[in-house]
């Protein structure tokens, strides 16, 4: 069974989260919050898999919540997907930095919302669907000069060019058809990158590429 948590200042919203939630068998709803404070106050309470998050909330939002998250041990198990009204959110890249799982918008079929709690509560991060891509490619081209992670030293040649492509958003079996290798040779290689470079889940590996300057080839 997969806790999900609900936090959006948006009534109807959460209605429809809800009752989404609801209708599956292997889903749970724990908990529902109308800001970033009073969700924080229940993600400590119920302690669930997945929340479903506002990027924009009043009191504290979406990314106030993620730091508080991210920063608390007792909430490392607890992976945070933004959700936001425009495809083009100037947070969403940072709520990718800070941690969070991946996002999606407010207006995403049942089934891809369905999906991605699951693949968020598997370990994976939403960076397959391409509304996703074009946002990670956005971000990638408008933010300043790169600054290398001060651990990308850490990382071998092909962990460097795979994190690389791990930035364009392709999937492991992309990656491997690209280089002509095993999906589990992919995967390896991003393991090891993620714990070299302390990255929390596939998503902020994506950013920590993008932001020093790594790209496929």
């Amino acid at each position: 069974m997969i806790r999900v948590a609900l936090v959006d200042d948006q009534p109807l919203v959460r209605m429809g989260l809800a009752t989404l939630v609801g209708s599956e068998p292997d889903l749970e709803l724990v908990g529902e919050a109308n800001d970033g404070r009073e969700g924080l106050e229940m993600l400590r309470r119920t302690r669930p898999d997945v929340v479903l998050c506002d990027i924009r909330m009043p009191v504290l939002d979406g990314l106030g919540l993620l730091a508080e998250v991210t920063a608390d041990a007792d909430l490392t198990a607890v992976r945070v997907v933004m959700l936001t009204t425009f495809e083009i959110d100037e947070y969403v890249f940072e709520a990718l930095r800070a941690g969070a799982s991946g996002f999606l918008l407010k207006d995403a079929e049942p089934a891809a919302l369905l999906e991605a709690i699951h693949v968020v509560a598997d370990g994976g991060s939403l960076l397959a669907p391409s509304v996703t891509r074009r946002v990670i490619e956005h971000f990638g081209t408008v933010r300043r000069p790169a600054q290398p992670h001060p651990r990308l030293d850490d990382l071998t040649e092909r962990e460097r060019e795979i994190a690389g492509w791990v930035a364009t958003g392709r999937s492991n079996q992309e990656i491997a058809e690209e280089l002509v290798v095993s999906p589990d040779t992919v995967r390896t290689h991003v393991s090891r990158a993620m714990v070299k470079l302390h990255a929390r889940d596939r998503a902020q590996l994506v950013v920590f590429a993008i932001e020093s300057g790594l790209g496929p080839g």
